[in-house]
């Protein structure tokens, strides 16, 4: 597999010109919550598996780096097809690299290694950070499962069982990581898993019914109980990743945010309910389709109030996005984080283009601006930086926004998808770099 070192490049830049409509097509990648499940589940079998539709974004290139690193063969048939392998992968081996400790679902190769092999040894991960995630309901699961889980030092976790036997597991908490996890574990796993107050997000359903795809017994994915029964072995298989509805949630803000007028394509309109019925509370129009979702925007926008909550609820991942829009909206709207801790981040660099949003513990208190302008930004995690390249887009002036490799986790050609509906929007390299670009942006027609 081709190596990639242009995720590592933390001195570039997105340089953006606002104040500009976005209008005309933009098609929507493949989930990159669900690659990274299935991309990892991809190694529970010694045979091929072919997977399509996969979002070329840092996030899942580290991921693949690491399943390539223990022994797995990873093959790039395009740029959004990968065939694995998982034949060679070294029973024993750590999952351990200077890539795999930037990103949270590298766990996933503990479910995954631990059902095949009943043995894994993964570096604890890293990604985003927005707070505690821990991974004491993984943890739970692997030992319901018969597991014996240890945390080294060094920073690993080390999990292995003579034998895996199904269990009846409840989740205190709803988790789609210990979800996922478990589900793959539990399909190796003889007998029958129950997992109940299981996650129900879409990409919970993908992971599941790729895995089913190969072989896998489960039932009830998309729903609060998931019941597994373990199977002796998993086969190759072909299987497609549904669209990312969070990228499609993102360019619905953006169009929104700009009074734009973009079709959005390759969605399931289903799982952007939450995201559609609030912008059409705000005032924005939305026209669902078989696969793709317009929307418009042209006047004044009203406030309201948003809680994040598990899926079908409103999701965390939207929310900087959406709380940036009620920024520039009529009124006081109230945004409440029910998720994460640490996900109002952003609200400084908001204030920065003159927002004004006042954080009391959980919950924002947002009362609506008539405009943005231009400031430099710096994003302090992937969905914090897609809400700054909203927030300039739809500003007066230029922005620059500085750590844009968070933003790359998640979004592929984030920059290019702008440029086609007409936003100016440059990446930079360096002090001169930037001043060049803002030259360009600056001396460039609309």
């Amino acid at each position: 597999m081709k190596d990639d070192n242009k995720l590592s490049k933390n001195d570039e830049q997105y340089v953006i010109r606002g104040g500009r409509s976005l209008e005309g097509e933009v098609v929507i990648a493949g989930a990159k919550n669900a690659a990274l499940g299935i991309l990892a589940a991809a190694v529970m079998t010694d045979d091929k598996v072919t997977i399509e539709n996969v979002p070329y974004v840092s996030d899942t290139r580290t991921l693949l780096k690491a399943i390539e690193n223990i022994g797995a063969t990873v093959e790039y048939k395009d740029r959004h097809t990968v065939v694995i392998c998982g034949k060679g992968i070294r029973e024993g081996q750590p999952v351990d690299d200077e890539y795999i400790r930037r990103i949270r679902a590298s766990y996933y190769l503990i479910g995954a290694l631990l059902g095949k092999h009943r043995y894994a040894n993964v570096a604890l991960p890293g990604g985003c950070d927005i707070g505690s995630r821990p991974i004491d309901l993984h943890i739970k699961g692997f030992e319901k499962l018969g597991a014996k889980t240890e945390i080294v030092p060094g920073g690993s976790i080390i999990a292995e069982a003579e034998e895996l036997h199904g269990a009846h597991i409840y989740l205190d908490t709803v988790s789609v990581g210990a979800t996922i996890n478990i589900m793959m574990a539990a399909s190796l796993s003889p007998g029958k898993t129950t997992i109940e107050n299981a996650a129900k997000e879409p990409h919970i359903v993908d992971v599941a019914n790729f895995l089913n795809t190969m072989g896998a017994n489960i039932k009830g994915a998309g729903t609060d109980v998931i019941r597994v029964r373990g199977v002796e072995k998993l086969h190759g298989a072909e299987y497609s990743i549904i669209p990312d509805q969070i990228e499609a949630g993102t360019f619905m803000a953006m169009t929104v945010a700009t009074r734009g007028n973009v079709l959005i394509k390759n969605v399931i309109p289903k799982h952007l309910e939450a995201i559609s019925s609030k912008l059409v509370e705000m005032g924005a129009h939305v026209i669902e389709y078989d696969d793709s979702v317009r929307v418009m925007a042209d006047g004044a926008l009203r406030s309201t109030q948003i809680k994040t909550l598990p899926y079908p609820g409103f999701p965390t991942d939207m929310q900087a996005q959406m709380a940036t829009i009620l920024a520039l909206s009529e009124g006081t709207s109230i945004v409440t984080e029910s998720i994460f801790e640490n996900r109002f981040r952003y609200v400084a660099e908001l204030a920065r283009m003159g927002a004004q949003i006042r954080v009391e513990g959980n919950t924002a208190i947002i009362t609506g601006v008539k405009k943005y302008g231009g400031a430099m930004l710096r994003a302090s995690d992937l969905r914090a930086g897609a809400a700054l390249v909203i927030a300039a887009l739809s500003a007066e002036g230029i922005s620059t926004i500085e750590d844009i490799q968070y933003i790359k986790r998640g979004y592929e050609d984030f920059d290019e998808k702008i440029r086609g509906l007409g936003g100016k929007m440059l990446i930079a390299n360096g002090e001169k770099g930037v001043q060049r670009a803002k030259l360009e942006l600056a001396s460039s027609t609309d």
